[in-house]
């Protein structure tokens, strides 16, 4: 089965749910600088989004470049991190509005958690179909960094209804590790290229 139609709708949504996030953003009720102060949860919030986001979407991509097929259950395991990923912007406006208060920054670990798992089923759908052989399985290895991202996370989450500003620095610091793009899969991808 061909990839592009998948690659095309994956794009597609992650690109609609950035606008959906944009959208939340309202316009100052003043004309000065102290009229941005009751904006900065929101923008906050709406930047780790955004990076998150781009993040995935930036990660979905290598890994499809580097799958020359899919089948059923790689659409089905896609349609699973699009539909979390489809909830951040409702997290997004929930910590926004509250400034952060424990159970929306709890109920956005969860769904940061499980876009995580959704997407390590996803890149473990198509290793299967690939096989251990691949130039994904090759790049991607043991994907410590996926797991520990997870892991992060679950701890996170019950840190929020203690202490929101330990589980938003959580959330920030798996952002800071995904930040710089993962260059496994284009480093195998170049290298496979040049024999």
């Amino acid at each position: 089965m061909n990839k592009g139609r998948l690659e095309a709708f994956s794009d597609g949504v992650i690109a609609i749910l950035i606008t959906i996030m944009v959208l939340e953003l309202k316009i100052p009720k003043g004309s000065d600088l102290p009229a941005l102060r009751p904006m900065l949860p929101v923008f906050l919030a709406y930047v780790l989004s955004f990076v998150i986001l781009g993040i995935y979407w930036n990660n979905h991509h290598h890994m499809l470049h580097a799958t020359d097929r899919i089948n059923g259950r790689i659409l089905w395991a896609n349609l699973h991190l699009l539909f979390w990923l489809s909830l951040i912007p409702a997290v997004t406006a929930w910590i926004g509005d509250t400034s952060s208060a424990p159970v929306p920054t709890a109920v956005y670990g969860v769904v940061l958690m499980m876009a995580g798992f959704a997407y390590y089923i996803l890149s473990t759908t198509i290793l299967a179909l690939l096989g251990p052989h691949s130039r994904l399985a090759a790049a991607v290895g043991k994907d410590v960094k996926g797991k520990v991202s997870v892991a992060l996370y679950a701890v996170a989450i019950p840190l929020a209804l203690v202490n929101r500003w330990i589980a938003d620095g959580i959330y920030v610091l798996v952002a800071l590790m995904w930040l710089v793009p993962d260059r496994r899969i284009e480093s195998k991808l170049n290298a496979s290229a040049t024999r």
